[in-house]
């Protein structure tokens, strides 16, 4: 036995709980910070070879772990933007550099120019799906994504495009003779719809009874009659046992007009109409909206962030990503409460929330610390009194050493 090595043994054991003190006072301090993973520090022995009846002290190295998959409790906010991943996964966010990180802490606000960004400055991540996009999700990197700005859903003018319509005509009403307008009718209604600059624009629909089952539509703009570059006008109903009063197989199901001022073609769907015994029925929903500014922003469990106008449009606008890797507990730790990837994790598999095994996106909600302030309270006590015992290890090595020196005294 060396009293070198004893002492090299006591530095060593003073070194690895001082790491456990480091670790400890990490997780203490950030107790109450959105997000943070707890980091804790294994204790590894190293041990020398020894010969017979005699021992040579080895050392005890430390290595720093991350729970970085254990989630924290949730607590509520009032904030919409507020976010949570319930389950697993992380929300994708870029730095000022354009880099991309993972990051569980997702208290996002609008900054002055309406990207979301968190607490440590880093913006959210999602997909494009105004106008009704399809998201383009890489799924095994960051391409397709963009900046979430709340500020591009403001005043933005959608042209209608298509109308889905649940309507019924009397089938006692009175035949007369085609075709339908104005001056010649069973039922009107009329749907607002919207041109490019998102000016409103009102759309009559004339509906004449020419004769059994047979019906005539037309659509009007005021006094003009809309061309209707698509199916005839003329609907014909199947009133069998087999039918009940739906549409015949053959008749056309869809009205084609062109708004004036929008650039592509209006086309409503007709296929739910019915000629039943009840009175005349016409609902109609209709795409489009006119300019409004934004009054609030909602985000749903699938990561879509809609806008909600001040006129009662909404407009889902982006949808947020959430990305994971094969083994999270590995990811690397950055400044800002982000994780980014490394040959241990693996790579990042990126995806949409609710499939592929993610979790979903909770509004008005934080995930806590997952820091459990009484263990590392009793953990600080245990280095303490480890760091303590260590020192005494070197201290009586040390007094050992002295007494071989003066020997010869």
């Amino acid at each position: 036995m060396s009293l070198y090595g004893v002492m090299r043994t006591g530095v060593s054991g003073m070194n690895a709980q001082s790491n456990k003190l480091s670790t400890v006072s990490d997780n203490i301090a950030n107790v109450n910070t959105t997000g943070y993973k707890r980091a804790s520090t294994e204790f590894s022995s190293l041990i020398l070879k020894s010969g017979s009846g005699n021992y040579d002290s080895g050392a005890v190295e430390t290595t720093v772990r991350y729970a970085i998959s254990d989630a924290g409790n949730y607590h509520f906010t009032t904030s919409t933007t507020d976010l949570a991943v319930q389950g697993n996964g992380f929300f994708v966010v870029q730095d000022a550099n354009g880099n991309n990180f993972l990051t569980r802490a997702g208290a996002f606000v609008p900054d002055e120019t309406g990207n979301l960004v968190n607490t440590a400055g880093f913006q959210l991540m999602g997909y494009n799906i105004a106008n009704g996009a399809v998201p383009n999700v890489a799924a095994n990197g960051f391409g397709g994504l963009q900046v979430i700005n709340v500020n591009q859903m403001a005043l933005q003018a959608a042209p209608s495009t298509k109308a889905t319509v649940a309507a019924n005509l009397d089938p006692s009403a009175t035949a007369i003779a085609a075709p339908a307008g104005p001056a010649n009718y069973t039922s009107k209604t009329s749907m607002v719809t919207y041109d490019n600059i998102g000016n409103a624009v009102t759309l009559d629909v004339y509906a004449a009874k020419t004769g059994a089952n047979t019906w005539d539509i037309q659509v009007y703009n005021g006094a003009t009659a809309l061309t209707t570059p698509g199916p005839a006008t003329t609907f014909t109903f199947d009133v069998t046992a087999t039918g009940k009063g739906k549409l015949a197989a053959a008749s056309p199901t869809a009205l084609s007009v062109a708004i004036p001022g929008g650039s592509a073609a209006f086309n409503i769907d007709m296929s739910a109409m019915t000629q039943v015994a009840a009175a005349f029925d016409f609902k109609a929903t209709v795409d489009g909206n006119a300019p409004s500014a934004v009054e609030k922003v909602n985000i749903d469990d699938k990561g879509i962030v809609t806008a909600v106008l001040k006129n009662g449009t909404t407009l889902p606008s982006f949808q947020i990503a959430l990305a994971t890797v094969p083994s999270p507990d590995h990811l690397t730790p950055e400044v800002g409460n982000v994780y980014s990837p490394n040959l241990e994790s693996g790579n990042v598999q990126v995806g949409l929330a609710g499939q592929g095994g993610l979790g979903t996106v909770k509004s008005g909600a934080l995930e806590d610390s997952n820091v459990d302030l009484a263990d590392e309270l009793t953990s600080m006590i245990e280095a303490q009194r480890g760091f303590t015992a260590n020192s005494k290890s070197f201290q009586t090595g040390a007094d050992l050493l002295d007494v071989v020196v003066n020997l010869k005294r």
